[in-house]
């Protein structure tokens, strides 16, 4: 954030240009015309500068346009001279020094320039005004910003009727001093008076404003101004802001909802973006979307084919009832983990596809690693896998195993003697086959007798 915000602080300095290229007014040589001025006037210092002054500012001028800085700043230095120049023509003079100066790129000399100018007792209201503008922007420029403050203070004193940019600079240099909270009236009211006036509400105002209500934590104006900046400005970053605003304000829908859209204009560029909307996906229980999404990036290459995502998809495909997509996920995941517990999920998908077999060794293999949370449930799913292979005696050793745990005694006990009664069942059929087949036996040995005699 603070590097958006900082971009947006170069000024366009007004630097009294339109006075710097303005041509002086020349001192009238006719005396009737100094005999119809006002009795007001002829109390003030002339506003006007003499020929000698006009010629040589305009032959500086001309340097200027020829990029010969230096040579119009000496002879500016040579013309400036408070005990033979009006205050007005010292003002002029000023002008065109601080404007030289400020073409060379000396920022603290056009500043000390302008700061004498300003503080010419007669100097004209106007004048006064743009110097004093220029003075705030290039203090700004200095990261003098509380200077910056106090003279852009004094200039809303004299300006009646503002613009919306100086309330905007004032914004900036609020920013740079952290007083965040009183940026907002300043940029509001820039924002309104730009509607007044028919101009554009400009993109970066808005996100200053968003920074200035942010600091503030007032997340439902930081929502706003982020459906604002999306209706006018689409980008990828307000998406993501709106989202976080969305789960500041506890709107979880809203939030998915922003994520997806996101997505579907084909703006996730990184892996944590996929990721993360799946894991939305997830919490909104539609883990179909989730699989869908992971596997096809895991296919183009934007989501990685590691453990961690192999586990992600194989818990979204097991939540929407996928067993068989889940199981070659949970397959790699198994293979690139250090533990166990992988391998137990897989076991659990063979045991829902009905493949016994599989599942009996992956349960070996997650009991082999170790480093499970529940090693009982281990090997209850490994039982129950040896259960349905008919290993009963291997099949109880598993739940014995699993009993040893007070969490899982019940359960695993209850399929001993489960395993146990059909094992009984299993002798007695056993038994009664191995007794008819020794009856039949027997009968057909009498028969076969009984023929013979």
């Amino acid at each position: 954030m603070n590097s958006t915000i900082r971009s947006l602080l170069p000024v366009c300095l007004t630097l009294l240009i339109g006075l710097a290229v303005a041509r002086p007014v020349l001192a009238q040589d006719d005396e009737s015309e100094a005999q119809r001025r006002s009795e007001q006037q002829k109390t003030k210092q002339a506003q006007a500068v003499s020929k000698e002054v006009y010629d040589r500012i305009q032959k500086a001028q001309d340097l200027v346009d020829a990029k010969d800085f230096q040579g119009a700043l000496k002879l500016l230095n040579q013309l400036y001279n408070p005990d033979k120049l009006t205050e007005y023509e010292q003002a002029n003079v000023l002008n065109y020094i601080g404007f030289v100066y400020y073409n060379m790129e000396d920022i603290p000399n056009a500043l000390k320039t302008y700061e004498r100018m300003v503080a010419i007792p007669s100097l004209e209201e106007q004048m006064k005004k743009q110097v004093m503008y220029t003075l705030a922007q290039l203090y700004t420029m200095q990261e003098q910003y509380n200077k910056a403050l106090t003279t852009l203070d004094k200039w809303f004193l004299l300006e009646p009727n503002p613009a919306p940019e100086p309330f905007i600079l004032k914004a900036q240099n609020l920013y740079q001093v952290k007083r965040y909270k009183d940026m907002i009236q300043p940029i509001e009211n820039a924002m309104r008076i730009a509607k007044e006036r028919g101009k554009e509400v400009r993109e970066d105002w808005y996100v200053l404003l968003n920074f200035a209500y942010f600091q503030q934590e007032d997340y439902r104006k930081v929502r706003d101004i982020q459906k604002i900046l999306l209706a006018n400005w689409p980008k990828k970053r307000y998406w993501f802001s709106l989202a976080g605003a969305y789960t500041e304000l506890g709107e979880d829908k809203n939030l998915i909802n922003a994520y997806a859209a996101a997505n579907d204009q084909g703006m996730f560029e990184k892996e944590s973006e996929f990721v993360t909307m799946a894991q939305l996906y997830m919490q909104r229980e539609v883990p179909y979307k989730a699989a869908t999404l992971l596997e096809k990036e895991m296919a183009a290459g934007r989501v990685s084919k590691n453990a961690k995502n192999y586990r992600l998809l194989s818990q979204a495909w097991t939540l929407a009832m996928e067993d068989e997509k889940a199981i070659p996920a949970l397959k790699e995941a198994a293979r690139l983990s250090d533990d166990g517990e992988l391998d137990v999920r897989l076991a659990n998908a063979y045991l829902n596809t009905g493949n016994y077999s599989d599942c009996a060794d992956a349960a070996r293999n997650g009991l082999k690693k170790g480093k499970l949370k529940s090693p009982d449930n281990a090997q209850i799913s490994l039982g129950m896998c040896l259960y349905n292979l008919h290993h009963y005696n291997d099949s109880i050793s598993a739940f014995e195993a699993a009993a040893r745990s007070s969490r899982s005694k019940r359960t695993a006990n209850q399929w001993i003697n489960v395993i146990r009664q059909e094992m009984d069942r299993n002798e007695q059929i056993r038994l009664a086959e191995q007794a008819a087949r020794k009856k039949q036996a027997e009968v057909e040995a009498k028969r076969a007798k009984s023929g013979r005699l």
